[in-house]
């Protein structure tokens, strides 16, 4: 075995580990620390690490889902927080946390570290919550919710002349199929595409609303070698954001996702597969497009997030399927994304790959 391919960075880092729950419409007879303790006991299980031998934690939750201020500190009973641990959040997808874990192990704080993300958005209304991620002045008091502004998305390119509703449905039946070898999806098999949420989004171009858990496990160099027998090294990670305001941006493409792609490392190489976060069929149709992703690319053979959509795990998912895929040798080189707010407004990229072979 030889190391990663190419390498940018101080420290060569890999995901050693991934688990995730299985996601479901509604979870009420579980809190979030019953949700969140299987799963880490799984990924922890798959390196033979204890707790005490984490350097660093960090998770991705929102207070907004939870209903109640830092609600993340819950959650840390099931982590186990004493004797005290080196411990972060961050209020957004799990994906993020992830890049903060990175950055401490490359800092040479931390040489491992676990990541975990969750959200119950079983209780309220996501539609409604997420509308308090929009600009406070002008966007927010006209209430648009989520599915709206992704439509408005989707109506751009349909105008654009990009896709049109025969194209959109197409994506999502093949992730619905797709997710069909996914134990863990919340939609699996052929899922009809419902009368229009909001035009020309039907209801198969939108994701379920579920619960659910997942968490990875990073560690460098050497050691990730001892903890995995073929780790999924990050070679490239990148995060960028767009402009605040909808009207400020072409909704029909991505430039920040190209622009971390580009950062990352991503058009070195080709890739083999893709975990793209895209909780609407129609952003796929910008993600392909900003990061130059052919008809060989293995596109969410998870199902993506079309059939499981945690909030504030998501992200993280398609990191943990893309590293899981190269874990068993299914995938040599992956890209996987990762967004939050409305209409792709922030983006993070992560290349990963395995030893060469």
């Amino acid at each position: 075995m030889t190391g990663p391919r190419t390498s940018r960075y101080a420290r060569d880092v890999a995901v050693v580990a991934f688990a995730q729950s299985d996601h479901l419409r509604r979870t009420d007879e579980l809190s979030e620390v019953e949700m969140v303790m299987p799963v880490l006991h799984q990924v922890l299980a798959a390196t033979g690490l204890k707790a005490g031998e984490i350097g660093f934690t960090c998770s991705g939750s929102s207070d907004y889902l939870a209903g109640r201020a830092f609600s993340f500190t819950m959650t840390l009973d099931g982590v186990g927080a004493w004797p005290p641990i080196s411990e972060s959040h961050v209020e957004m997808d799990g994906a993020w946390a992830l890049y903060e874990a990175w950055v401490k192990i490359q800092t040479g704080e931390a040489d491992t570290a676990l990541v975990y993300s969750y959200g119950k958005s079983s209780p309220g209304s996501v539609r409604d919550v997420l509308t308090r991620q929009l600009d406070p002045y002008y966007l927010a008091p006209l209430w648009p919710d989520s599915v709206a502004l992704a439509a408005l998305q989707a109506q751009a390119l349909v105008d654009a002349g990009e896709t049109d509703e025969p194209a959109l449905a197409a994506v999502a039946a093949r992730s619905r199929a797709d997710a069909v070898a996914n134990p863990h999806a919340q939609l699996r098999g052929a899922v009809p595409q419902g009368d229009y949420q909001v035009r020309p989004l039907r209801t198969g171009d939108c994701p379920p609303v579920g619960d659910g858990v997942a968490a990875v496990v990073l560690a460098a160099g050497d050691l990730a070698r001892q903890l995995c027998e073929r780790p999924a090294w990050i070679t490239g990670i990148d995060h960028r954001i767009e402009a605040h305001g909808l009207g400020l941006r072409d909704l029909t493409d991505s430039p920040s996702t190209r622009t971390a792609a580009q950062h990352a490392g991503l058009f070195d190489a080709p890739v083999d597969t893709a975990e793209l976060h895209a909780p609407f069929s129609s952003q796929e149709v910008v993600l392909r497009k900003a990061l130059g992703l052919g008809d060989t690319v293995a596109v969410n053979p998870s199902g993506g997030a079309l059939a499981a959509n945690p909030m504030m795990a998501a992200g993280l998912i398609r990191i943990g399927e893309a590293a899981a895929r190269i874990h068993r040798g299914a995938s040599d080189r992956a890209v996987a994304h990762a967004t939050s707010g409305p209409c792709l407004q922030q983006n993070l990229v992560a290349v990963l790959e395995g030893d060469t072979r």
